[in-house]
């Protein structure tokens, strides 16, 4: 805890962002971190709750209470010790986490909570620019070889606690660049790609190795020119265990007339060809938002991605609809603390500039020489199902009308992993398509073969992937040595 009655004297102070009209002339982070006496006072907040559910609201356990009393005391070096303990990337989940942690806080009671995410962001960032993040190779290596399938969170967290462990670890990664869709589906502007430069350094002086633009899986099935293909047969033959961790990757689609036309395109798609523009790479058939009216379908943060970078493209007009009724301002406390709760939130991004509408349908979109111009819509609202007690959607009747439209991005979530990848592993699916495993050893149904992050749970937060990676390099490091020191 920090001061005992911090909690009292001090208010919570969040971190302040640069003004969106110069934030929107680049795609730098606007963010700017707490100053170590504001970071020292936030620390100082942290209670004496009895029971810490921050610590249970977050995914990978971080030991919240611990490092924001070290902050308080100004023992910095102790609380990054503190926060690495449980986190291999605190740079990332402390910028692009949507923050469970402070959900479950106690002061949340009384929508006050402890700024955790905030000090998480000031803990790492100290740490590097004082040169207390530092590589830590192994004393002895096994001789075991580990490969790696995907370089996101999932990835990254399991081949640096492997390679610590005294693993010869290798990640392969289909794209040019290393980081999955930290890399190339977050703007830079909430993530900035030297850190995970940085990271990647820091783990090549630890021993790991990184093969970009390589394909696992048959050659046939490489969607990209130039990629190098490694086969699951040859991963079998040179490696003593593999971990599958690569991305939910394939996105929802939205089959109805008109889709084919110019002009609808995933987000995805979209956010990655900005982010490999921002690294100097070239693009062909650039998706450019420069004075169109742009249509965001998907209320997520994925959609809320796609509202800022059209924003700094010079997009004309942008707007965000969402099939779900617009959530409450606040939550029912006495329902909902310490979980998860379904509430409004607004994004910086949405500050910069964008018109939101719920419980909308798209029926359609329609254009003129095969450019889209318009969508047409439906306004929609959910009621109960008596007999199965679940909520159903239900058209509104006469409530169509039209949106402009010279641009749509679907972002309206991913299903599942690609499909061919697995078929190409022959490894077992759940009923979503995912690799089934189960969270105890990780394993699938193919012999020494393991899977972690979206692969294995779907679509889901940073912090998860970080601590499937974790725990399935810890299943790994018992597979291949009968015993493990490594934490879950």
């Amino acid at each position: 805890m920090g001061k005992i009655t911090g909690f009292i004297e001090f208010e919570r102070v969040a971190e302040s962002y640069e003004a969106p009209g110069a934030r929107l002339k680049h795609y730098k982070e606007f963010v700017l971190s707490l100053e170590d006496k504001q970071a020292q006072v936030q620390g100082a907040r942290c209670m004496d709750c009895g029971i810490p559910f921050c610590n249970t609201g977050c995914p990978v356990n971080n030991i919240i209470p611990d490092w924001n009393d070290l902050v308080y005391r100004q023992q910095w070096k102790q609380a990054l010790e503190v926060l690495h303990s449980t986190n291999n990337f605190p740079e990332f989940t402390g910028r692009i986490c949507p923050a469970p942690c402070e959900e479950a806080c106690t002061l949340n009671i009384n929508n006050d909570p402890v700024g955790i995410k905030s000090i998480e962001h000031a803990i790492i960032d100290k740490g590097w620019n004082e040169g207390w993040v530092v590589p830590q190779p192994p004393l002895k290596k096994t001789g075991k070889k580990i490969a790696v399938v995907g370089s996101g969170p999932a990835g990254l967290a399991a081949a640096q606690q492997l390679g610590r462990a005294g693993h010869s670890v290798t990640v392969f990664e289909k794209s040019n660049r290393i980081g999955g869709l930290m890399r190339y589906g977050i703007p830079d502007f909430k993530l900035d790609k030297s850190l995970i430069e940085r990271r990647v350094s820091q783990m090549e002086a630890e021993g790991v190795e990184f093969q970009a633009s390589t394909y696992v899986g048959a050659a046939g099935d490489a969607t990209e020119d130039g990629l190098n293909v490694i086969t699951t047969a040859e991963l079998d033959k040179q490696f003593d265990a593999v971990i599958m961790a690569g991305g939910a990757e394939m996105p929802r689609d939205l089959p109805v007339p008109g889709r084919e036309l110019s002009g609808v395109h995933f987000a995805m798609d979209f956010l990655r060809q900005q982010n490999k523009r921002n690294a100097g790479d070239r693009i062909a058939n650039q998706i450019s938002a420069a004075g169109k009216h742009v249509i965001v379908i998907g209320g997520g943060d994925t959609g809320s991605d796609c509202v800022g970078t059209s924003n700094r493209q010079g997009a004309a007009s942008v707007t965000q609809i969402e099939l779900m009724p617009r959530p409450p301002e606040h939550e029912n406390k006495a329902l909902t603390w310490p979980y998860w709760p379904a509430k409004l939130r607004t994004s910086s991004s949405h500050l910069e500039g964008c018109e939101r509408d719920w419980a909308i349908t798209t029926k359609c979109f329609k254009g003129d020489k095969g450019k889209l111009k318009k969508l047409v819509c439906t306004r929609v609202e959910w009621i109960k199902d008596e007999a199965t007690g679940q909520m159903k959607m239900q058209e509104i009747e006469g409530s169509e009308f039209e949106l402009k439209a010279d641009l749509v991005f679907l972002a309206m979530g991913f299903v599942s992993p690609v499909a061919a990848v697995l078929d190409a592993f022959g490894v077992e699916k759940d009923q979503r398509g995912n690799v089934k495993a189960n969270v105890e050893n990780y394993r699938s149904s193919r012999d020494k073969v393991f899977t972690a992050g979206d692969m294995r749970r779907g679509q889901s937060l940073v912090v998860w992937a970080i601590r499937e990676g974790r725990q399935c390099a810890r299943a790994v490091d018992e597979f291949l040595m009968g015993a493990s020191l490594l934490p879950r």
